[in-house]
């Protein structure tokens, strides 16, 4: 869609660029949403893919995904892929839940190699698929703000509703870091729609820890992501009790699937995923 309010296009090439940013000046980076619909607020566009981040970087504290990192080399950082970092895939089996994190989103594979993972977690659908992995893994937001300082918000805070997060005017995602244990866990994944091709109507993405703390995320059903942690590997009672604690008012309600269908399939769900990580728990899949 051309986006006719637009009067200028500026591509950023250091962090002083992004000064602009805010009110009437959006940021482009992949651009598979911003060009989808009008933006009749914006004026100005600044291109961050100038800025050259690396996709894909190890760091002390684990994995750093780019916020101009593309859906294309997020999906193939899985166990056993060559992304040219120094170490196998199949050394961080966490990374096992970035494709089918991915293939939650109703998009081809020309929207994959174009879309980023910056553009989906700033999104906030609650149908993200990517923000719905990164929150899974416990990942961390870097944030730039215009004063020069940085902010780290967790993912499982990053989102407060529809469509809403919590970045602050002119702020700018950097990264997301995905911690060493994390990376280390063994995952399952799970998702239900209402019609093959149909937008997610439920996605539960678990990971247990080497330490045994697990984690279920819940995201597509609820209007936000949804963590919830167990301290040692919960039994489907747990589950259970874990999913009708949740505020009923958080469940999703669109032409996808009603919040009662979808608290129950989501109860369901949860419970494969628990079974599937602990299945010393005696509970069947």
């Amino acid at each position: 869609m051309d986006l006719d309010t637009i009067r200028a296009v500026t591509v950023a090439r250091e962090r002083a660029d992004l000064g602009v940013v805010g009110g009437s000046c959006g940021v482009l980076a992949g651009g598979t949403f911003l060009f989808s619909e009008p933006q009749e607020r914006l004026e100005r566009l600044v291109d961050i893919t100038g800025l050259g981040w690396t996709a894909l970087s190890e760091t002390p504290e684990g994995l750093e995904i780019a916020a101009t990192c593309t859906l294309a080399e997020f999906a193939g950082a899985g166990p056993g892929r060559e992304l040219g970092l120094p170490m196998l895939r199949n050394e961080w089996p966490g990374t096992a839940l970035f494709a089918p994190g991915c293939r939650a989103l109703l998009a081809s594979h020309k929207i994959w190699r174009t879309a980023t993972v910056g553009g989906n977690v700033c999104l906030a659908l609650p149908a993200g698929g990517v923000l719905g992995a990164v929150t899974a893994l416990d990942g961390v937001a870097l944030v730039w703000s215009p004063d020069g300082t940085d902010r780290r918000i967790p993912l499982r805070e990053f989102v407060i509703g529809p469509g809403v997060q919590v970045l602050r005017p002119n702020e700018v995602l950097r990264s997301i870091t995905i911690p060493m244990r994390s990376l280390l866990s063994r995952t399952a994944f799970r998702k239900i729609a209402l019609s093959p091709l149909g937008r997610s109507g439920a996605v539960v993405m678990g990971r247990r820890e080497p330490g045994d703390r697990c984690a279920l995320t819940i995201t597509a059903a609820t209007s936000r992501p949804i963590v919830l942690d167990f301290a040692e590997p919960p039994s489907s009672a747990q589950v259970h009790t874990a999913i009708e604690s949740i505020d009923p008012a958080l469940w999703f309600d669109d032409p996808h699937g009603a919040p009662d269908w979808r608290c129950h399939v989501t109860g369901r769900l949860a419970a494969q995923v628990a079974a599937e990580l602990c299945p010393e728990t005696g509970e069947p899949l």
